[in-house]
C-alpha cells in the first residue's frame, strides 16, 4: 500500500460518533479522524506484512491516526532491536497526548526480551524537559519492568521523574498502583519509606491502587490510611 492508500483507507474507517466522543476525552490531540484503535491496530498489521519501512518513511502528521498508527507500526514491525529503538527515538518527540503515549507503549513488546538495552534506551528521557517523554518510561516500564528482577530499578527511576506534567504524574501514579497489584509488599515498603513523590502523584496512586480490582479489599483500608494530608 502506498502512504495515500493508507490514508484513504483511515477515512474509509472514520466514524463521527467515536470522533465526538474520543476527542472530548484526549486533551492535545489533533486533527481526529474518528478511526478506533482495533482497527488501527489491524491495518498497522497489514502494513507491516508489506513495505512498512517506506510507509515510516512518507507518513505525515496531519491526523491523530496517523501518528498512532506509526507508533502502533514500529511495535508491531519485525526487525533488530537496535532499528527498533531508532525508529522509536524518532517517533517519541511526535506524542502530544496520553492515548498515543500508551497505545505507542502497549505495542513496544520488543522490552519483553531486551530489558537491559530498552532501560539504557530510557535514560535520556527520565530527565527530559517534555512532558510526554517522561510519560514514556513511566508506562513502559510499567509495561514491561514490574518483575523480581527490575521492581526496585522501577521504583528508583519513579522517584527520578519530576516534570510538572500532569500526564507524567498520572503516569508515574499509574506505574506505581500496577506495582502494588503485582508486588503488594515491595511497593508498601516503597511508599512508607523511600519514595520521593510529591503529594499528588503520591495520592493519585495510593487512590489508583484503591480503585483497582486487583488489588484485595482488606489492603484498601490500610492504604487510605497512607494518604498525606
Amino acid at each position: 500500500m502506498t502512504y495515500e492508500e493508507i490514508r484513504i483507507r483511515l477515512y474509509e474507517m472514520a466514524d463521527k460518533k467515536y470522533q465526538e466522543f474520543s476527542s472530548a476525552l484526549i486533551p492535545g490531540c489533533k486533527n481526529m479522524i474518528g478511526v478506533r484503535i482495533p482497527k488501527l491496530r489491524l491495518l498497522a498489521k497489514e502494513i507491516a506484512k508489506d513495505d512498512w519501512r517506506r510507509y515510516l518513511e512518507e507518513a505525515g502528521e496531519d491526523t491523530f491516526e496517523e501518528i498512532m498508527l506509526q507508533g502502533i507500526v514500529i511495535g508491531v514491525s519485525k526487525c533488530g532491536i537496535e532499528e527498533k529503538i531508532s525508529l522509536a527515538e524518532k517517533f517519541i518527540p511526535k506524542i502530544q497526548d496520553w492515548s498515543v503515549n500508551d497505545v505507542f507503549c502497549s505495542c513496544f513488546k520488543c522490552a519483553e526480551k531486551n530489558r537491559e538495552r530498552v532501560l539504557e534506551f530510557l535514560m535520556p528521557y527520565v530527565t527530559s524537559e517534555r512532558e510526554f517523554e517522561q510519560r514514556v518510561v513511566a508506562v513502559l516500564l510499567m509495561d514491561y519492568f514490574l518483575t523480581e528482577e527490575y521492581i526496585d530499578r522501577v521504583f528508583q527511576l519513579l522517584n527520578e521523574l519530576k516534570h510538572e506534567g500532569y500526564y507524567t504524574k498520572m503516569g508515574i501514579a499509574w506505574a506505581a498502583a500496577t506495582a502494588y497489584a503485582k508486588f503488594p509488599q515491595k511497593t508498601y515498603t516503597y511508599l512508607t519509606e523511600w519514595n520521593t513523590l510529591d503529594d499528588f502523584t503520591y495520592n493519585k496512586a495510593i487512590q489508583k491502587m484503591i480503585e483497582s480490582y486487583r488489588v484485595p479489599e482488606e489492603d484498601k483500608d490500610m492504604l487510605r490510611r497512607l494518604k498525606r494530608k
